[in-house]
């Protein structure tokens, strides 16, 4: 390798009905890890405000500093109690829900008549590795219509670029108590997710490797 692989690990914070998310404790403990098959990544982390401007102006900014080879996003299903693996974009956006500035989606598509938008068949294996680890994780087809989706959008709109990264996962994860223990007696705790967030982060690594590009600037992995 001519240099270290690049991760962007991202998640959101609170939004009105979630005052906790669970994503932000969980982006911390995955840059924290340490594994030899981490030795020549650098991964790194940001959490975004639940606001579409936010990630209209930051997720730019992102791959800008960073050149990530690979996107792993997290977020918050408030109604669901197991792990989310999506493998598309809607192109869909509500206007009930407005976001932590107000701002209510004017439409209710994000890019006029365009399909969905597939992440990729690596997904499977994010979904594998998951399972792998005990926890209840399945594959979703569907982001919602808020900010969780419309990130998901633009990342994959990104891999479509040249100077893009070569991929992009979302993964939904299930509310949290603050504390990290489960939610609902006998639901899944923060370290459960950590585990699987570890396996997910293990099979992004190889499948941006396998890409056989290096990404943004071009040198090879």
């Amino acid at each position: 390798m001519s240099q270290d692989l690049r991760i962007l690990v991202t998640g959101f914070g609170p939004f009105p009905g979630a005052p906790f998310n669970p994503t932000m404790p969980l982006v911390g403990r995955i840059a924290r890890l340490r594994r030899p098959a981490l030795d020549d990544v650098a991964i790194a982390t940001h959490i975004f405000r639940v606001a579409y401007e936010t990630v209209d102006r930051e997720l730019p900014q992102l791959l800008s500093m960073h050149r990530p080879h690979a996107l792993l996003m997290f977020g918050l299903a408030t109604r669901t109690p197991w792990l989310r693996i999506e493998t598309r974009a809607r192109n869909a956006a509500t206007a009930i829900w407005p976001d932590l500035d107000g701002v209510r989606m004017c439409k209710r598509s994000i890019a006029g008549t365009a399909d969905a938008r597939a992440f990729g068949p690596h997904v499977v294996r994010l979904l594998r590795a998951a399972q792998a680890t005990g926890i209840d994780a399945r594959a979703s087809r569907d982001a919602g219509s808020y900010l969780c989706n419309y990130l998901c959008w633009r990342a994959i709109e990104a891999t479509r670029y040249q100077a893009g990264p070569r991929l992009a996962a979302f993964i939904h994860v299930p509310p949290l108590k603050r504390d990290g223990s489960a939610h609902v007696p006998g639901g899944i705790t923060l370290e459960y997710l950590i585990d699987a967030g570890e396996a997910m982060l293990l099979e992004v690594v190889k499948a941006a490797r396998q890409a056989g590009r290096a990404g943004p600037d071009s040198n090879s992995l």
